[in-house]
């Protein structure tokens, strides 16, 4: 969607999608905005609890029935499992994406990751499709006026033109982007000091990953550390994704993950907003 400030001003029920890096601030924006009274809709929570919950368990499960004790307790049906898995802690959707490398190391087989990683690109396209029907349940049901889409770092490398359509023609999209070495810099730190799983397009996982293997005189990804091969392949994700996002800028609106940071409460998100709407006429 696009407007002049004036039509931003009178829109009643406002609808925002936050894009950008992982760390950039989306989620930080989307907490405090819940705080005060918008409908916070995590695309990460709705793939967890919906698309892949099966799938997760069913992980859990085959983890827990290579423990002998576990295992006679499940095939009796003496215990069960189940998900927790909260907006602001979403461990089981990353631990079903996994990080690429040694299975003794914690890191899951290519085949198995690819496996993953297709799995978790399907389920979040069918999340963001779940966006309309959210806006209209956190009004009708729930009694929220504004409502907030909190998308993962990967929408822009879905390759789902109708995702994106979808979002411009249902909220506002609004562009958090890193526009300093600085800043650059202290989210590549960030997430290399704690590598955690990502999603990868299948063609830059496997070009990165055969220059991974060459680097390091390497022959096969299940010779790879783990999180050595994540903390290294980030800053390549980060660069790789930033013309993706600035695409999808075109059809919406823009600030810098500074401006971001600045925000307190909703008077400041609304006037933030109004900031990149006035840039953008």
């Amino acid at each position: 969607m696009k407007f002049t400030v004036e039509e931003f001003r009178r829109w009643p029920t406002k609808r925002v999608t936050l894009l950008g890096m992982s760390g950039v601030g989306k989620t930080y924006l989307s907490d405090m905005l819940r705080k005060h009274h918008w409908f916070h809709y995590s695309g990460d929570y709705r793939i967890g609890t919906r698309y892949l919950d099966e799938e997760i368990l069913d992980l859990i499960k085959q983890q827990a029935m290579r423990v002998p004790f576990l295992k006679q307790l499940l095939r009796n049906d003496w215990i069960y499992i189940r998900n927790n898995i909260k907006v602001s802690d979403l461990g089981p959707v990353l631990s079903f994406v996994g990080k690429l490398g040694n299975p003794e190391a914690g890191g899951v087989p290519l085949e198995d990751f690819q496996n993953r990683q297709a799995k978790y690109r399907e389920a979040e396209i069918a999340a963001m499709h779940d966006v309309p029907a959210f806006i209209e349940k956190a009004q009708q049901i729930y009694g929220y006026q504004h409502f907030v889409n909190d998308v993962g770092g990967s929408l822009c490398e879905l390759d789902d033109p109708g995702v994106i359509e979808l979002l411009v023609e249902q909220t506002l999209m609004l562009y958090i982007q890193v526009t300093d070495e600085e800043e650059e810099q202290k989210l590549i730190t960030r997430a290399q000091s704690d590598p955690k799983p990502l999603y990868y397009r299948s063609d830059f996982l496997l070009e990165q990953l055969a220059a991974y293997l060459r680097e390091n005189k390497l022959e096969y990804a299940a010779q790879m550390d783990p999180d050595a091969f994540t903390r290294w392949v980030f800053p390549r994700l980060f660069h790789s994704r930033v013309p993706r996002y600035e695409a999808i800028a075109e059809r919406g609106y823009r600030v810098t993950s500074r401006e971001a940071s600045q925000v307190r409460d909703e008077q400041d998100f609304l006037g933030l907003l109004e900031t990149a709407i006035a840039r953008g006429q």
